[in-house]
Formats: C-alpha cells, structure tokens, sequence
C-alpha cells in the first residue's frame, strides 16, 4: 500500500487518496484487467441465459408476467416512489419485444466491456439491464447470485478506468475505496457464509456430516460431483471442516500483509474450482473466483506475466517490487463534484454491508436501519449466507399432461435430473431460472410455490415461451386436456448399479405435488383433482 501519512494532510487529501481515481492505488492494473474482463463475461452468462427465457419467464404470457408484478407494486406504492421500490426499464414497457431489446443491449455492452472500449459506460448498461431484470422478475431473481453480481457491478463504475479506448487506466488507477468494497464483498460471501451455518444450529455441520449427500441434493448436480458424492464419510468430514475453517479463518488472511493475501489466494481458487466442477451455480462461484483475483497486486502477478504483456506504467525492481508511474491528484484539482458523488455512494454501501453483517448477530435499531432499508431495492449492498441449513433428501417436480386422465405424458426438462441414465451435465455458468427455482419449490408446497400451478395453466394453453424453457412439447399437436405436477426423490445410484444398468439415478414417487388443471367448455382453467397433502421437505 502506498504511504498513506504523506498524503492525509488535509481532509480534503483523505478524501481524494480514498475517491478519487486519479490518486488511486498504483499496484492494481494488472489485477484490475483481469477481474474487469472476468465481470464482463459474467454479465455475458448472465444475459445469454436470459436470451432463451426472458420471455418464458416474466414476458406478457409468462409464468411471472413483469407487466402484473410492476402493477401489483404500482397500486401499493404512491407515486414516483415506485421507480425506487423496483429500478427498471420495464416500467417503460413489459412487452417481449421490451424485454428482448434489455436483454439484448445488456449482451453488447458486456461484449464490448470484454473488449475494454469505454468500459465505465458499459459496465452501466450491463448494470442498469440486469438491474431491469431482478427489480421485474420477482421470485425468479431472487438468488444471492444476482445480488453478488450487482453490488460488483456497481461498484466497478467507479473501480474501470474512464474513457473510450483506456487500455490498462495507468492514468487513473483503481481508486482505494471502490477496490476495498470489492474485497469487502468477496470476504463477507464467505464469512457470512460461515456465520449463517454457525447461527441456524443445522446438526449436520456441527456433527460433520453436512457434505455427505451435498452433491446428490444440490440444485442442479454434475457428473463430477456424482463421483464425488461416493467417496467415504471421512473424505465429505475433511471438506466440511474444510469449509468452515476457510470461511471462518482462512478468508482472515485477506487483512495481511502481500505474502499473507497471496496464500490465501492460492488456497480459495482451487476450492472454487472444485466447487465450479461438482455442481452447477449458475455464475455464483465464477464472481467469487474473479473477486479472489484482487487479492493479488502487481508484484506478484507481474513475476508470472511476461513484461511485453504488462502494462507500460508497470515495471518491476531487482528486488521483484512492482513500481508504478504516478498519477496522483492534488486536492485543487480534484474533479469535485465525481470524488463527492463516489464518496457519498460508496460509503453508503460500505455503512450498509457493515451494518447487515452486524446485524447477523445484534439486530440494529430503526435509525441505523434506514440506510440499509433504502439500499435494498438495488441489490448493491447484501448480507449474504449459503447452505445455513443442508436439504436432507432430492425432490424434483415433474410437470405431466394427459388426454383421458389416465395416461400421462412427461414434459422434458433440458437440465434438472429426469431421465435415469442421462448424466448430469456441467453447465455453469448458464443459469436455468425455472429448473433452479422448482428445486426450492419441491422442498415446500404448492401454496407457498404458486410457480408451479401457474406454469400448468400455461402449459394447458401450449404457450409457447412457456414450452421454450422445457426441451420439448409431448404432443405439439393440439394443447393437453389435463396437465398437473408430481413429485419424486432421487438418488444416485451406487458405483455397481451404475456399472449393471447404467443408470446414474434412480427414484421413488411421492405422489402428486399440485392439483390437475383443465379448461371446460368456456376455456376457463379449473382444478379437476386437488394434490395430495405434502408436507415440506426440507
């Protein structure tokens, strides 16, 4: 770190040292390069899924429609105040076309971001896009992901160098304080993490065996976690104190000198990986493997990239100390009115994911509150928490239609376990909506999941965005009289069943999960036969 003491010789120097852009820290370029372009296609994975669900999902004839949930928050909230509850261009229109022209420009900003033209700008249409989705798409954004990726995303507008052509932003380095929140966030979705296991009491954690059937009942598994759910207890024992004392400890080292950072490094991104090859997260564990990357300054990824690929203001010692032209800023001729804005704005960010980490343990009263309450439309400032409790068994739903009520027909899915001997694909960082969100369904009940008797009814009617997100229609001829949702629980099967039959699954039915649905003679949707009672699962 720079000699902080030389420059703090006024309030007005404090500030611009922290905000200012022009007196950023000069040994991040390269670390910056990297994660910028990570974050770019991040946001590309993000978009492309969107591209062939968008419509399904929140479109005018989708299972949320955006056009119902933005009115139902229209009729709550008075006025322009509505513009704030949810941030999004769909309050312009919901339409598919609306919804496609998002999708599609936040898919060309994060290209060109990749390309490092105007990166500011773009890195904003990619924000304020996928802002538009998660403020519209109601319980189909409602993952951690999507808040990781927004807090990074808006805190990057100030982290990228401005310009159109910038190339490694020598001239305006990483300001301090946009690259401590990134590092911020990167520690509390790990330390968070191991704080929600502590505090939920889940016996599996405490008694180590919270990693032995993870890989079987994780959202959407992969081949490689399937091997790897058959290695024995002792081997799922180690991972699980693995993971509580990374998230507890090792994580810590992020507070240390360089060589204490670089450690810490070298052991969170081969965990990530492993964790990116044995289940599918959509991007989660892509942005928690990018953040990492910051961990690291020049010096040390300087002795690892040769010098005609660094940046020309990068150059390194005899001593192996990477030095850095310097572009530092005066207080008179700061640019006031941007160091303000980024001051204002990323202390209010910094306040607010203090304050909901404090808040896991000793609840912040109304006042301290507000701030954080008015931050949470953007999804810019989150407490996060993963696995606080370990699913004990693998449900998945199973949307069926029929014809006479009696023979019944599956809808295939493209990605979520069905077929027995299909193998679980890896896929990440594409991230199926609907298939991720009717694994959280089956833990509970239709009532509380009202996805899934929506998704019949347009099913019933051959929607065909709807009918997009499965891999294909049974009978696409006319629509089905009757359609409804069972429920089943998988199980890998054992190494010899898999060598005997080759089948990588195999399950039990539960019974129906969600009441048949049909139209009578007047095309109004009506229940035939109510589902069984099930409780939840979880």
């Amino acid at each position: 770190m720079d000699d902080a003491a030389k420059v703090m010789k006024s309030p007005r120097d404090v500030v611009g040292w922290l905000f200012d852009s022009g007196d950023g820290t000069r040994y991040r370029l390269i670390a910056r390069w990297i994660f910028l372009r990570s974050l770019a296609a991040i946001y590309f994975s993000a978009f492309f899924s969107l591209v062939f669900q968008i419509k399904g999902l929140i479109g005018p004839n989708g299972i949320l429609p955006a056009r119902q949930y933005l009115s139902a928050i229209e009729r709550a909230v008075e006025g322009a105040q509505r513009f704030w509850y949810a941030p999004s261009l769909f309050w312009i229109s919901s339409s598919s076309a609306m919804l496609m022209v998002v999708t599609w420009l936040g898919l060309a900003a994060s290209v060109l971001a990749f390309f490092n033209l105007w990166p500011r700008l773009n890195f904003f249409v990619c924000f304020v896009c996928f802002l538009s989705f998660v403020s519209s798409a109601s319980d189909f954004a409602s993952y951690q992901s999507d808040g990781m990726l927004l807090e990074a995303g808006f805190i990057v507008l100030f982290f990228a160098p401005p310009g159109v052509l910038p190339g490694w932003g020598a001239s305006h380095p990483p300001s301090r304080a946009s690259l401590i929140l990134l590092l911020w966030e990167w520690f509390r979705i790990y330390f968070e993490s191991g704080m929600v296991k502590l505090l939920s009491g889940d016996l599996q954690w405490r008694h180590f065996t919270a990693m032995d059937d993870y890989y079987q009942n994780l959202p959407l598994p992969s081949w490689p976690g399937w091997y790897v759910g058959h290695l024995p207890h002792w081997f799922h024992a180690a991972a699980t104190g693995g993971t509580l004392l990374m998230e507890f400890c090792v994580v810590l080292l992020m507070f240390f000198p360089r060589r204490a950072r670089v450690v810490c490094f070298l052991i969170v991104t081969p965990w990530e990986i492993v964790v990116i090859l044995t289940g599918n997260y959509a991007f989660l564990n892509y942005i928690v493997l990018c953040l990492g990357v910051l961990l690291l300054d020049d010096t040390t990824l300087s002795r690892v990239i040769p010098r005609r690929f660094r940046p020309e203001a990068v150059g390194v010692t005899d001593d192996g100390t990477a030095v850095a032209a310097s572009s530092r800023s005066r207080a008179p001729q700061l640019k006031i009115f941007s160091v303000a804005v980024s001051a204002v704005l990323l202390t209010w960010i910094a306040y607010a994911t203090t304050i909901e980490l404090v808040g896991m343990i000793i609840r912040p009263v109304a006042f301290f509150e507000a701030p954080v309450i008015a931050l949470e439309p953007f999804r810019i400032a989150n407490q996060y928490g993963l696995f606080a409790v370990m699913t004990r068994g693998r449900y998945e739903i199973e949307f069926q239609r029929s014809n006479d009520n009696q023979n019944w027909t599956p809808y295939l899915f493209r990605y979520k376990p069905q077929a027995l001997d299909e193998r679980p694909g890896v896929y990440s960082p594409y991230q199926p909506r609907f298939e991720w969100n009717l694994w959280f369904a089956s833990l509970g009940n239709w009532e509380q999941n009202q996805i899934v008797p929506f998704t019949e009814a347009r099913l019933l009617v051959q929607d065909v965005d709807v009918l997009n997100l499965f891999r294909g229609n049974p009978f696409p001829q006319s629509p089905p009289r009757y359609v409804r949702a069972v429920l089943w629980q998988y199980w890998f099967t054992s190494m010899e069943e898999k060598h005997r039959t080759g089948n990588w699954w195999r399950r039990s039915l539960m019974g129906q999960y969600a009441p048949t649905l049909s139209r009578n003679t007047d095309g109004q949707i009506i229940a035939v036969q109510p589902s069984d009672e099930l409780p939840p699962h979880n």
